[in-house]
């Protein structure tokens, strides 16, 4: 679904990335972790498509976005990619059906066509009856619902979140954590997490430890290694 060889990105003389190689299936959800400075939002945001590396190859579904124009970029980023930030990024002068819908419309989907599809959603993330609230009616737990509605209208190949919890209290957050997992499960979604909580990151399927511009542990791998060498 995801590989990335050989990344390495530098904001003048401060090399943030020094070489990164991952691969990440379908349906997967993998949690990036380190200490702050370690390269984690640098890499996610290269992953993402939204900064580009200063060497090194990113391909998702078979495609290498950096190789697009930047209008087919912009495209490929909207339809095949989904974002979740810390803080929402809601509109505030439009509801939260509206804000949910604008990736869709964006794409060029029928306005009715992507209220339905965004009802839905709100159906299964137990805020169907919010469609109307802008976001400062709303709690933190159903604002950032709306985001991950809004990160799936386009029914995208990744979603890629940073610090999604990170602005929550404990309850919303671990509503949200298991909300992750049900999403995968239903939509065989798959999930790119760069976060400093624990509870979230010992969950995901896979757990990438940073360090200084690298991945220094891969949790699944290691654990692979472990059995194989058993048997």
């Amino acid at each position: 679904m995801l590989k990335a060889q050989g990344i390495i990105k530098s904001y003048g003389k401060l090399e943030v990335l020094k070489g990164i190689d991952l691969s990440i299936a379908k349906s997967e959800v993998v949690s990036i972790v380190g200490s702050s400075g370690a390269g984690k939002t640098t890499l996610l945001q290269i992953l993402g498509t939204l900064e580009k590396p200063d060497q090194g190859i990113v391909e998702i579904g078979g495609v290498n976005p950096f190789k697009l124009t930047q209008k087919s970029l912009a495209k490929f980023r909207n339809e095949q990619l989904g974002f979740i930030f810390q803080f929402h990024q809601l509109l505030p002068e439009f509801t939260a059906l509206e804000n949910a819908i604008m990736p869709a419309l964006i794409k060029g989907t029928n306005k009715a066509e992507a209220e339905k599809r965004a009802k839905e959603l709100f159906k299964f993330l137990n805020i169907e009856n919010r469609n109307d609230n802008k976001p400062d009616a709303l709690s933190g737990g159903e604002q950032q619902r709306i985001a991950v509605a809004r990160a799936l209208i386009n029914q995208p190949k990744v979603i890629f979140a940073d610090e999604p919890s990170g602005n929550l209290d404990s309850k919303n957050s671990e509503e949200l954590h298991k909300l992750f997992f049900q999403l995968r499960d239903e939509f065989g979604q798959t999930f790119v997490i760069v976060t400093h909580n624990e509870n979230l990151a010992n969950m995901a399927d896979r757990k990438l430890v940073m360090s200084d511009g690298l991945i220094i542990n891969d949790k699944q791998a290691i654990a692979l290694e472990s059995e194989q060498e058993g048997n």
